[in-house]
């Protein structure tokens, strides 16, 4: 019984661990991309910017920021040419991961003006539509 408990223990701390890791690498990548906004920034500029929702279409369908335009994750690479590279580009998806892989193709792709919403859609607290 006791090693049975060294063994979950070391388990447990092992995917504490990686999860710890993978949330600094998303941390480091996302401050690399793009600047991460409030929620109040995020509505200042999004006027003035292109606001992309990379989540995928059905739950952009269920419920999106008013103004925003679909672009989802999984199509992003072969649709970012359609983005202009002189003005601000505005991404969120339901948390903040997704926006920060976006932003980092964006960069890699010459784009300057990046930025991430903070708390993605599942914090946002005003406009929206939904089809």
């Amino acid at each position: 019984m006791g090693k049975f408990l060294l063994w979950l223990n070391l388990f447990l701390a092992s995917v504490l661990l990686l999860i710890g890791l993978n949330w600094l690498f998303y941390y480091i990548m996302g401050k690399r991309s793009a600047k991460v906004l409030t929620e109040e920034e995020f509505k200042e500029g999004m006027r003035k910017a292109q606001v992309i929702d990379v989540r995928e279409k059905d739950d952009f369908n269920a419920g999106h920021i008013l103004g925003a335009r679909n672009i989802p994750f999984t199509v992003f690479a072969q649709s970012m040419n359609g983005l202009r590279k002189d003005q601000p580009i505005y991404l969120y998806d339901q948390t903040k991961t997704l926006s920060v892989r976006a932003a980092s193709k964006l960069k890699k792709n010459g784009f300057t003006d990046i930025y991430v919403l903070k708390g993605g859609y599942q914090d946002w607290t005003g406009k929206t539509k939904a089809k």
